[in-house]
């Protein structure tokens, strides 16, 4: 993946390159992030920071009316980003869980935090 400025003008034109690609300008494969056992995974990125993707997990911290819990998660129920999603229990952002604490919705991004936030849905 490159995000580099396209090759292709709006009209449908060729643009011709300016240059060879940058590393800055370098992209990744996006982590999809599956209920299982923990596995995280550090990425370096720009600046010499690091960020923290979750391969696998399943524990999420459930935001409910008394305050925050610790959840266990069971299985993906829905997952408008990609149909497909729920059939692979992929967790990504908007994506409704179950939890022993009941049906919830992902509201962090698990392969760019590092972590599953989620709000508890009313049934």
């Amino acid at each position: 993946m490159n995000h580099a400025r396209s090759t292709k003008k709006r009209t449908g034109g060729r643009r011709r390159p300016t240059r060879k690609k940058r590393k800055h300008e370098l992209g990744s494969a996006p982590t999809e992030t599956q209920v299982g056992e923990p596995k995280l995974k550090t990425v370096e990125t720009q600046g010499g920071n690091a960020k923290v993707r979750v391969v696998k997990t399943n524990v999420a911290s459930v935001a409910t009316d008394d305050g925050v819990e610790g959840a266990t998660i069971e299985d993906v129920v829905e997952n408008a980003s990609n149909p497909n999603y729920v059939r692979r229990n992929i967790i990504t952002k908007g994506a409704v869980i179950e939890t022993d604490l009941g049906r919830a919705r992902v509201t962090s991004r698990p392969g760019q935090d590092g972590q599953v936030n989620a709000v508890l849905l009313e049934e």
